[in-house]
C-alpha cells in the first residue's frame, strides 16, 4: 500500500538510512560507508549507541545505561575489519574473567575456596581443583578442548545468515577427525547442542558449586540452563581462554563512540534527537523516511535496526503479512539493574581484588538459586532470593569515576514486567534495589555501607529509557524456538521483508539476537550489498527476456 505523500519540508537523499544508532545500526552503516554508500542514522534518543552507551550519571562518574561487559563482538572480527582501534576504541581485557565466591554461611554444601576462571587455563583448573577437588579440574580441562572447536562453530554461524547451508557448514567441520581424535558421532552433537545446559554440567562435573558458577554464566543469554538448547550457552566459557570480555576504556559507550567515528570518516551522517516516525513507501517500495520532526530522508534501502515492533508500527498499513503478522516472544521482562556510586568496591574474603574485581562476579553457589529465580519469574513474583552478577570496571579503569569513588553494576535477573499482584515498579524500585545490594553484602559484607547512590533500571525502566518493550534486553526471548531460522520470524529471518522491498532489518530481534556482537549489523549490510550488486544483472536479465517475448510475438 502506498504511503500518503510526506508533508512539505526539508528533503535529504543518500544511499541507506539507518534507523536506531545502536550498536548493530552502527556497524551495518559503517560497513556500508566502507563501500563508498551515503549513509545517514537517525536516532530519536539524544544519547548515542542504545543499549552500549555510557553517561555522566553522578558528577564526574560515567555509568553504563546497557551492556557492560562485551564478549560476542570480541570473536566476531567487527573490530579488527572496521580497524576500530584508529578510531579510538581500546578494551580493557576481564582477566580473570569471572569469579564464583565460596559459599556463604547457611548456604548447602562444604565451605571452600572461591573459583577463579582465567584466561590461563593451567591456573582456572589450578582453582577448580582448590575449591572442588583434582577430578572436576581435570574434567574441565577437557570440557574446554571438546567445546572450544564447537563454541568456534556457533561464533562461524553467527556471523552467516541462518541459512540451512551456513549451519551445515559451520558444525559439518566437528564431525571430522582432527588432532588424532576419533570422528564425533552426529547424534553426540545433536545431543549436546539440543539438549539443556543442566543436563550438560551434569555430565561433566561433580561438584555443585563449579556448575552453578558456569550455570549462572550461560544463564545470562536469558533462558534458564534447565531449558533444551541452553547448552551451547554454557559452551561458549571454553572461547573465553582465547579472548576473554572486554570493558572499553571509559565505558561501555566507548564502542559506539567509536563506530561513530568510522562511520563520519567514511562520510556517514549521525542524527540523534530526530528518529524516524514512519517509513516513506511509493508504489510498494520502501523510498526512505520521515523523522519525527517532519525531515524527509530519501533513500533506496532503509535498515531498521530496531526492535522489530518498532519496524512493524513504522511500516503501518503498507507492512505485508509476514511483518503486520509478526508476533515474536517478547517474555515478562528479563531483570533489573542497580548502578551504585560507592566508597570501594565490593571485597570478597578469601580472594584478592585482581582475582575477583577485573570480570565477572557470579554470585551463587548452587542452582537451587536459578532455579527458584526462575520460577518466582514464571509466576509473576519479584525473586524470593535475589541472585546478583556484579561488576566493578572503575577498580581497572580510572575515566570512570574520581579517585576515592567506584561504579558497581548489580545485575539481577528473571525479574517480571507485570507483577501478578498488581504491583508498580516506580513503587518498588528502591526496595528491590536494596534486596540486590542485600545480596551483594552477604558474600563481601560491609558492601552495603559504602554504597552512596543508586540509579535503578527496573524493567518499566528499561522499557522507558532505552525503548526495550517489556524491558527484554535482548528484544525477544533467546530460547530455541526463537533462535536462527525462526528469528524474529521465520519468514523475517533473512534479514530481508519479503513484500517490502527496499527495508531490511538489524537488532536484536534478528539473528543471532541479544548481546554486544555486531553480527547481525553486519550481515544485513551484506544483505543490502549483495541485493545492489545483484539489482544490474536482475534488470537485464528482465531486458533480455522482455526482448525475447516481444520477438516470439513478433512472429
Amino acid at each position: 500500500m502506498t504511503a500518503p505523500a510526506a508533508p512539505p519540508g526539508p528533503v535529504d537523499v543518500v544511499d541507506v538510512v539507518v534507523v536506531g544508532s545502536g550498536h548493530n545500526g552502527l556497524v551495518a552503516a559503517c560497513y556500508l560507508a566502507r563501500e563508498g554508500l551515503r549513509v545517514e542514522v537517525v536516532e530519536s534518543d539524544e544519547v548515542l549507541g542504545g543499549a552500549v552507551s555510557t553517561v555522566e550519571r553522578w558528577p564526574g562518574v560515567r555509568v553504563d545505561r546497557g551492556s557492560s561487559a562485551h564478549v560476542i563482538v570480541r570473536h566476531s572480527g567487527i573490530v579488527e575489519e572496521l580497524d576500530l582501534a584508529a578510531s579510538g576504541l581500546r578494551y580493557i581485557d576481564c582477566d580473570p574473567w569471572g569469579f564464583a565466591p565460596a559459599p556463604r554461611p547457611g548456604d548447602p554444601g562444604p565451605d571452600g575456596r572461591p573459583l577463579v576462571f582465567s584466561v590461563d587455563l593451567d591456573a582456572t583448573c589450578a582453582s577448580i581443583e582448590a575449591a572442588c577437588g583434582a577430578g572436576d579440574a581435570a574434567a574441565y580441562r577437557r570440557f574446554v578442548g571438546v567445546w572450544a572447536p564447537r563454541s568456534r562453530a556457533v561464533v562461524a554461524s553467527f556471523g552467516r545468515a541462518p541459512s540451512a547451508g551456513g549451519l551445515v557448514r559451520s558444525f559439518w567441520p566437528l564431525g571430522a577427525p582432527a588432532e588424532g581424535r576419533p570422528r564425533t558421532p552426529g547424534g553426540e552433537l545433536a545431543v549436546d547442542f539440543l539438549g539443556s545446559g543442566d543436563a550438560l554440567l551434569d555430565r561433566w562435573f561433580t561438584s555443585e558449586r563449579l556448575k552453578a558458577a558456569l550455570a549462572w554464566f550461560g544463564a545470562q543469554s536469558g533462558p534458564p540452563m534447565s531449558e533444551p538448547g541452553t547448552a551451547a550457552m554454557v559452551g561458549w566459557v571454553a572461547l573465553l581462554h582465547d579472548v576473554p570480555p572486554g570493558h572499553p576504556v571509559g565505558g561501555s559507550g566507548g564502542l559506539t563512540q567509536a563506530l561513530r567515528r568510522r562511520l563520519e570518516a567514511d562520510g556517514g551522517r549521525v542524527v540523534l534527537g530526530d528518529g524516524a516516525a514512519r517509513l516513506l513507501v511509493e508504489e510498494g517500495r520502501v523510498v526512505g523516511v520521515e523523522t519525527r520532526s517532519g525531515r524527509t530522508v530519501r533513500a533506496p534501502a532503509v535498515v531498521a535496526a530496531c526492535h522489530i515492533g518498532v519496524t512493524r508500527a513504522l511500516a503501518g498499513d503498507a507492512a505485508p503479512p509476514v511483518l503486520a503478522d509478526a508476533a515474536p516472544p517478547i517474555g515478562n521482562g528479563f531483570g533489573l539493574v542497580v548502578r551504585a556510586l560507592t566508597d570501594a568496591p565490593p571485597s570478597y574474603p578469601g580472594v584478592s581484588p585482581a582475582d575477583a574485581l577485573q570480570g565477572l562476579q557470579l554470585l551463587c553457589t548452587d542452582r537451587a538459586q536459578l532455579a527458584a529465580a526462575h520460577g518466582d519469574w514464571g509466576a509473576g513474583r519479584v525473586p524470593r532470593e535475589p541472585v546478583p552478577l556484579a561488576m566493578s570496571f572503575s577498580a581497572s579503569d580510572d575515566t570512570l569515576a574520581p579517585p576515592g569513588q567506584h561504579v558497581v553494576t548489580i545485575w539481577g535477573q528473571w525479574y517480571p514486567y507485570a507483577l501478578a499482584d498488581g504491583g508498580n515498579w516506580d513503587d518498588l524500585a528502591d526496595a528491590e534495589a536494596r534486596r540486590l545490594v542485600a545480596a551483594v553484602d552477604r558474600y563481601a559484607p560491609g558492601f552495603a555501607d559504602s554504597v552512596r547512590e543508586t540509579y535503578v533500571q527496573t524493567p518499566l525502566a528499561l522499557e522507558r529509557e532505552l525503548s526495550l518493550p517489556r524491558g527484554n534486553v535482548m528484544h525477544v526471548e533467546m530460547g530455541l524456538a526463537s533462535m536462527f531460522a525462526f528469528r524474529p520470524a521465520p519468514g523475517l529471518s533473512g534479514y530481508r521483508v519479503p513484500g517490502l522491498p527496499g527495508l531490511y532489518l538489524a537488532g536484536a530481534s534478528t539473528h543471532p539476537g541479544g548481546g554486544v556482537s555486531g553480527n547481525s549489523g553486519r550481515s544485513a549490510a551484506r544483505t543490502l550489498l549483495a541485493d545492489r550488486r545483484a539489482l544490474p544483472r536482475l534488470r537485464a536479465a528482465a531486458g533480455r527476456a522482455l526482448r525475447r517475448r516481444r520477438r516470439g510475438a513478433g512472429a
